[in-house]
């Protein structure tokens, strides 16, 4: 029997298609059987969602030339590979992002750090932003789509993942300028930018050594180097992106940084106590879950070099 089609011959009908892909979809743990079935079947008829509901409901069937491939990406989705690996696009805000192995896939809990970051620019003309470990460019290229007149530096070290940021920022011809660096180090890519920045924003790796991630997807393709954030308690990098954010910003520039849920608490005290007097405005925000997700701060008195 074919995998993809119920009675293995013949065109089959799309909604009964999606039916099965659906079953079979769920019987494999995906979390969102109906969406992950339905955006397959559209990749593959290269028809947008709403065309392959209108097919479905005046009874189109799948062309027989087309079902072995929509079956080799329903075992390969089966089998938990990402959804957005199989596609290799990846919707983020208004954005749609070519992603592959290689780079961490953008998640939804991410838009609300670009939601913060976009309101952080408020009142600035020309705002200066700098996206620390930008993995895919999601949060650079957002801020260069969504904030008027924004000069857009993004930052990576990970020769993976460079190919796909450079890919996008040249796809979407926003105009974000892409540095090779180490946050880690001197980051001398932007010594011209010190002290001038007007908001950087990361999703740096932050996972624990210990923890392995909830869904299969991230654990078994998500690169690991965009997953953890070294040290005892995954929080290495994202204090590192803290001491170069004290660099970079201006008096009253603004960092905003993604977390894990658990690690709050561990960053607002850090932020509260590092480099005495280099931060001010300190809270924590849950996203749409109600999850702690995101710490912002303001930069505050005079520029602090690093230690």
């Amino acid at each position: 029997m074919n995998a993809a089609l119920p009675d293995g011959q013949g065109a089959a009908p799309i909604a009964e298609v999606l039916r099965h892909a659906r079953t079979r979809l769920a019987e494999a743990g995906v979390a969102s059987p109906r969406v992950d079935a339905s955006t397959l079947l559209a990749f593959v008829l290269e028809v947008d969602g709403g065309e392959l509901q209108r097919r479905a409901i005046l009874g189109h069937g799948l062309p027989p030339g087309l079902a072995p491939r929509f079956a080799a990406l329903l075992d390969r989705r089966c089998a938990r590979e990402p959804l957005q690996h199989l596609t290799g696009r990846a919707p983020f805000r208004r954005l749609d992002l070519a992603v592959g192995p290689g780079v961490f896939v953008p998640r939804p809990e991410t838009e609300l750090v670009a939601d913060l970051a976009i309101t952080a620019c408020t009142g600035a003309a020309r705002p200066l932003v700098v996206d620390l470990c930008t993995g895919s460019g999601c949060l650079a290229l957002a801020l260069a789509d969504e904030v008027p007149g924004a000069e857009v530096h993004a930052v990576e070290v990970s020769e993976d993942a460079l190919p796909w940021a450079r890919r996008n920022i040249e796809a979407t011809r926003l105009g974000v300028l892409l540095h090779y660096d180490d946050v880690t180090g001197p980051l001398d890519t932007l010594a011209d930018l010190r002290g001038s920045v007007d908001v950087v924003v990361s999703n740096p790796p932050y996972v624990p050594p210990d923890a392995v991630p909830v869904d299969v997807e991230v654990a078994r393709h998500d690169p690991r180097a965009a997953l953890y954030g070294g040290g005892e308690d995954g929080l290495e990098i994202p204090r590192a992106v803290i001491a170069a954010a004290a660099r970079l910003l201006r008096p009253g520039g603004s960092l905003v940084i993604e977390h894990a849920d658990v690690q709050s608490a561990a960053l607002v005290a850090h932020l509260e106590v590092a480099q005495t007097g280099a931060w001010t405005d300190v809270a924590a925000h849950t996203d749409l879950t109600g999850r702690p997700r995101a710490v912002t701060a303001r930069r505050a008195g005079p520029r602090v070099e690093a230690s």
